[in-house]
């Protein structure tokens, strides 16, 4: 797999530069799982068929993810065959599974080396929705992972529910699973945590597990993001994402948020190759039909898009003025927006930037027709070209 310890964002980033509160971790990489095609489908409405799915799970291998969760064997037959194929086409694809053999049996057969096991153990959950007791579903769980471990699967395992959960019965979960499973999920399956409750959490977990510990977040009340850096903080070795931040609901922790804030908040990084996150976006913006919301961090339309005067003038000069993270990383490049709000170095930069050379008095006049036109319409380059000629 890809690795970037010292791939050169030194000139974006450096390591942890945005740590003013104290949050300070051991060097390490972060691993990736992404859960685009699994988790991200589960969006309402959203559906990718074969040649779709196979083509996200190829752009995620080359984007240098870890760990790509390809989908549900169990769900239909089409699932079946088409997380076969990927399989088949790339070696680091993990396939859900719940805590039973039919299931098992099927990601078997679609030839994947790596299972995602999970179940609930919240009380809410095992009582509305499983209509089981701690003692029927602690069983489940050993049984299941006795038999995938019997038949030679990598083992990620998932207490659903986990921030829910009563917190001795998730530590005789946690604790009893030994070394058969590789990986231990601590979902936050309906987004209550906060950055402060997670990164104690973890913390608690890391007291009864030497497993690796994964962190899957929700977004429901919009700190999914922030809720993954804090258990990274706490020592979480892997980050469960989709890209776009697309899933049930309000969606789950934003691949390109938690990558990029790895680099700037720990002194920390990941396998991503980044210059390529901004394209994959666009893919799963696509074939998704959901498009982000314009002040989207990183990938939205107006990330790094600049109309205040004050602002562009700061930009000009030092674009760490008014941008914390380089657009270039991204292979995004940085707009200049022309409106009321513009200042006379918007103009005399798009117009320098086009050849044309104004003096202070024309630029002045510019802006002045500049600011009575935007109420009445969208102003576009053409139309401040049009009146430079004027001028």
């Amino acid at each position: 797999m890809y690795f970037c310890g010292n791939r050169g964002y030194g000139d974006f980033f450096n390591m942890g530069e945005y740590s003013r509160l104290g949050i300070s971790t051991e060097r390490r990489k972060i691993s990736i799982f992404d859960t685009t095609l699994r988790d991200g489908e589960q969006s309402p409405g959203v559906s990718f068929n074969k040649k779709i799915k196979t083509c996200i799970a190829l752009k995620l291998y080359d984007l240098g993810v870890d760990t790509i969760e390809a989908g549900f064997p169990a769900v239909s037959s089409d699932e079946f065959n088409t997380i076969k194929g990927i399989n088949n086409i790339i070696d680091n694809v993990c396939s859900l599974s719940r805590c039973n053999i039919n299931d098992i049996n099927k990601v078997i057969d679609s030839n994947s080396n790596v299972i995602h096991l999970f179940i609930a153990t919240s009380d809410i959950h095992m009582k509305y929705k499983l209509k089981m007791g701690k003692n029927h579903v602690y069983d489940k769980i050993i049984e299941s992972i006795d038999y995938a471990s019997n038949h030679g699967l990598k083992i990620i395992f998932s207490p659903e529910d986990a921030t829910r959960t009563d917190m001795n019965f998730l530590r005789e979960v946690i604790s009893n699973i030994g070394n058969k499973v590789e990986t231990v999920n601590i979902p936050d399956t309906v987004g209550i945590m906060n950055p402060i409750s997670m990164y104690y959490f973890i913390k608690k977990i890391k007291e009864f597990t030497k497993n690796t510990i994964s962190i899957h977040c929700h977004n429901d009340f919009g700190l999914a993001t922030a809720n993954t850096l804090s258990g990274l903080a706490a020592g979480a070795n892997e980050a469960q994402v989709t890209v776009n931040g697309i899933g049930e609901r309000s969606g789950n922790a934003a691949l390109e948020e938690v990558v990029s804030s790895v680099y700037g908040f720990l002194n920390s990084y990941t396998g991503i190759k980044m210059e390529k996150l901004y394209e994959i976006s666009k893919y799963i913006s696509s074939v998704s039909g959901i498009i982000p919301q314009k002040n989207k961090a990183i990938i939205g339309e107006n990330a790094f898009a600049h109309e205040a005067g004050i602002h562009v003038q700061g930009i000009i000069n030092n674009s760490k003025t008014y941008e914390a993270i380089n657009p270039e990383l991204f292979n995004i490049k940085r707009k200049i927006i022309i409106g009321k709000h513009s200042g006379k170095s918007s103009i005399k930069y798009i117009l320098e930037k086009n050849g044309i050379y104004k003096t202070d008095e024309e630029i002045k006049n510019i802006l002045n027709i500049i600011k009575n036109e935007s109420s009445k319409k969208v102003i576009d380059e053409d139309f401040l070209l049009k009146v430079s000629k004027n001028e």
